[in-house]
């Protein structure tokens, strides 16, 4: 029997009823009373899964119109909660009793949906790796940490703002958790966004992601401390007792439960799965330990959570727990924990309070606002062009599951009006999505790259690293030679990632390491470990080497080779040349399969690339009894024509030529016309150029030698007459720079990937030994910001020299002459000696910008 419902301050309501126990939960059909078919609904099972198939059904059908506007998913889910809540459905008696009885209500369903929730965040902390938040980069560091603040200050203004003199001790504590929740980044809500918008392998994701885990883990601290005031409000041994409870259940975490699963993986046979009964009892752990957290006041959520960060994450453990649970607990349960959620909040409550709806808009407003220009400023001046900096900050503003599910916990927790639900609705679920997607496009910019990553702009100490990418057992040797070549040191050692790309169907896609990918693609992969180790072995300390599988279909491939280099963070990318010729220069074999990809992966490189041209002559043994040098160095010629791939491939020879045993030279080949004109490129160039100059003749190691061409034909002639006099070629590029040195020959070029002159060196007519590098520096966004600033230095520092047109073209920053003649040709050291040591401290590496 019902009786009249009783309301407290925070507008639960309490209703007496009835109910039969033990309780009914499966019914016998239709047939039970033919009179009235719908008494099934009177049990539990056949109530609950009539809500769920109304909750799938209405989420997928909006979606299905939200989704080609870019929407998520879970802007779906929370609309088809209002429309069957309180603002829609939830207003019709008949509808109510029908799917929402009183003796049972959504109680069932949303304790369902809160289990599969506490699961879905155990797994989100066992795909966390925390050590991320220790080893990023500054610039993750500076906004995961103003991300939080900026927001936090600005919502304690406003709070101070809207004091009022006589506020209750309710107020005050709402106030302070809708503050806490505008200001958290959750990772697992900005990586479902970045997801749902296909930004899946940009710079742009890396920095989000890095950025979101320090915020994560600095606004769980903030929640906890928040609960902890709250209980020391309320008694204090209390809230010293929950505290801890708490700090023993971390403690057994880190040095008993940890220890135990790191045991786990340690027994597991290499490539074998992790047991069932492992499996098995972690989840009960999972389970226990939400029971434990919430026999002490806090959120069993907390709990799941913070054991799921104890698993180690990645293969065979972390792995193993994601592939078995996540897609069910993603596309049953979290579907179901959204929609109930929102059902429980009611709109039209929230114009009941003026006062309180004016502090909540503000609060809103002023904190994303605040959020938005902490993480765009330092995105900006973090060298990210002006649009991507707006869709950063706009992603790092969103909101989702995480800030939802703070809301329900902390109305439950009586910390919250009902109302307070609503502000859901302002948190940006259809703007955010839709402007991020319009500033950024995720298929141009999927490997878009901010940082200058390749050899030119290494530290003279770094560590080179390099991703190999092999398909044939023949290519194995001619990369080892090659990697030998670079001349690894321990002050500059080389780390190598060896990519070996098998075809396959695309139903079996997917990267793998070594130990996953021996057992599917049998004896040749075993070659190819065993010659990577023995290269690694003969270098021991000066070279590391990590070796990967990628088993995908041809036209698949070039995402895992961009992937792998963005996540390893390489410097230069090395390919083979789909041709494969013998020594004497014959043709043995041709793979239309590998140009293709050589050539999709150089459009979206990450980093630098270089493809290898394998002749044999490599091989050092072969190679001084072959080739017409009788010397017993190594050599090495670059020819250099200009441009930022050429100053690339110029770095690579320098760092080869400090081996001992190699001898460089440098043949410049300039066009006649331009000798006394002096442009950007060209300071740049003689600059590179500078130290080969320096140390021609000192030790007979470097030459240097310039040759004057008046186009195209001519060049073409120096370059057969000097090709068969090395071990090894190195070129840059060029694809697409018109000069006066190969005009006329692009009409010739029959590989285009490798770039005029490179495909002259490849071509089957010239029948050389030497085997050719081609490299192209890598394409990344610059802002034309700093090249105005560097334009504007040499503008001053050209009229005080003396000049009346000094304005340059740089970056697409056009003026009136592109290029100016110099009586006498200065020097880029004579340009920087007239300007003030301030001046030329804070503008030198910017010469270089464009690499």
């Amino acid at each position: 029997m019902n009786g009249a419902p009783a309301h407290d301050s925070h507008g639960n309501e309490t209703v007496t009823f009835c109910i039969v126990l033990p309780p009914k939960v499966n019914s016998t059909g239709v047939w039970e009373n033919t009179s009235s078919q719908s008494v099934i609904l009177n049990y539990s099972l056949p109530l609950l899964e009539l809500q769920m198939l109304l909750i799938f059904l209405v989420t997928h059908v909006i979606y299905s119109f939200l989704e080609p506007l870019g929407i998520p998913l879970f802007a779906s889910q929370m609309v088809a909660g209002m429309i069957l809540g309180p603002a829609m459905l939830g207003q019709i008696d008949e509808f109510k009793v029908i799917l929402f009885p009183p003796d049972f209500g959504v109680g069932i369903i949303d304790t369902t949906a809160i289990f599969g929730f506490a699961i879905f965040l155990f797994l989100m902390g066992v795909k966390m790796d925390v050590k991320v938040a220790f080893r990023t980069t500054r610039s993750a560091k500076v906004i995961g940490l103003l991300s939080l603040l900026a927001p936090t200050l600005v919502g304690c203004l406003v709070r101070e703002v809207f004091k009022e003199p006589n506020q209750t001790e309710e107020i005050r504590i709402e106030r302070l958790v809708g503050t806490t929740i505008e200001s958290l980044t959750s990772l697992s809500v900005i990586a479902c966004l970045l997801s749902e918008l296909k930004i899946l392998n940009s710079e742009l994701r890396r920095l989000a992601l890095s950025s979101a885990v320090l915020g994560d883990l600095r606004s769980l601290f903030l929640v906890v401390v928040i609960v902890f005031s709250k209980n020391w409000s309320k008694s204090h041994s209390v809230a010293l007792t929950n505290a801890g409870a708490m700090v023993d259940f971390i403690i057994v975490l880190v040095f008993v439960l940890r220890p135990l699963m790191v045991w786990i993986v340690r027994e597991t046979p290499e490539g074998r799965p992790i047991k069932e009964v492992y499996i098995f009892a972690i989840m009960l752990i999972a389970l226990g330990s939400s029971m434990y957290t919430h026999c002490f006041n806090q959120s069993p959520l907390f709990g799941a959570f913070l054991f799921g960060l104890a698993v180690p994450d990645g293969p065979p453990l972390g792995s193993a727990l994601v592939d078995k649970f996540e897609c069910f607990v993603s596309g049953v349960f979290l579907t179901l924990y959204v929609t109930t959620a929102t059902m429980r909040a009611d709109p039209g409550k929230m114009f009941c309070d003026p006062t309180r709806l004016k502090f909540s808009a503000i609060l809103v407003v002023t904190t994303f606002l605040a959020k938005f220009i902490a993480c765009l400023i330092p995105s900006f001046f973090g060298k990210m062009p002006f649009k991507d900096s707006l869709a950063f900050a706009l992603i790092m503003t969103s909101k989702g599951i995480v800030e939802l599910s703070h809301l329900s916990t902390y109305k439950d927790r009586k910390c919250l009006l009902p109302r307070s639900n609503c502000r859901l609705l302002q948190m940006q679920l259809f703007i955010v999505p839709i402007l991020v997607k319009s500033l950024y496009d995720s298929l141009s910019r999927k490997y878009a790259g901010y940082l200058k990553r390749n050899i030119m702009h290494l530290t003279p100490n770094a560590e080179l690293r390099v991703l190999a990418c092999v398909h044939r057992p023949e290519n194995f040797a001619g990369f080892i030679d090659l990697l030998n070549a670079t001349c690894p040191t321990i002050e500059s050692p080389n780390v190598v990632y060896v990519l070996h790309l098998v075809e396959n169907g695309p139903c079996h896609s997917g990267l793998h390491s070594s130990l996953e990918a021996r057992t599917r693609v049998g004896s040749s992969f075993e070659n190819f470990i065993l010659a990577f180790n023995q290269y690694e072995q003969n270098n021991w300390g000066l070279v590391t080497v990590n070796a990967f599988t990628a088993i995908s279909p041809p036209n698949l491939m070039h995402d895992d080779i961009c992937t792998m280099a963005l996540d390893k963070q390489t410097s230069l990318i090395l390919l083979p040349f789909h041709r494969k010729r013998s020594i004497d220069g014959s043709l043995e074999a041709e793979h239309n399969v590998i140009r293709n990809l050589n050539c999709s992966v150089l459009e979206r490189s990450p980093c630098s690339i270089s493809i290898l041209v394998d002749r044999g002559a490599l091989d050092r043994r072969i190679s001084r009894t072959s080739l017409k040098s009788s010397r017993s160095f190594y050599c090495i010629c670059m020819i250099f024509f200009g441009g930022k791939d050429d100053r690339e491939a110029l770095t690579l020879a320098k760092r080869m030529a400090k081996d001992p045993t190699v001898n460089l030279t440098v043949i410049h080949l300039v066009a006649e016309v331009s000798r006394n004109v002096l442009d950007w490129d060209m300071m740049l160039d003689a600059e590179e150029l500078k130290n080969i100059k320096q140390r021609e003749g000192g030790d007979g190691k470097m030459t240097y030698m310039e040759e004057v061409v008046k186009d195209g034909p001519q060049a073409a002639l120096v370059v057969r007459s000097i090709a068969d006099g090395y071990n090894l070629i190195i070129v840059g590029r060029r694809y697409g720079v018109e000069s006066v040195q190969t005009s006329g020959l692009s009409e010739w070029s029959e590989f285009p990937e490798l770039g005029i002159i490179g495909d002259l060196l490849a071509s089957t007519d010239l029948e050389r030994r030497s085997s050719v590098l081609v490299t192209q520096q890598q394409h990344y966004f610059n802002r034309s910001r700093t090249a105005l600033h560097v334009s504007l230095l040499i503008s001053i520092l050209l009229v005080t020299h003396g000049q009346s047109q000094p304005i340059l073209h740089c970056s697409g920053l056009v003026s009136h002459p592109t290029s100016y003649k110099v009586i006498p040709r200065p020097s880029f050291t004579t340009f920087t000696n007239l300007a003030s040591k301030k001046i030329k401290n804070k503008y030198i590496d910017a010469f270089k910008i464009h690499g």
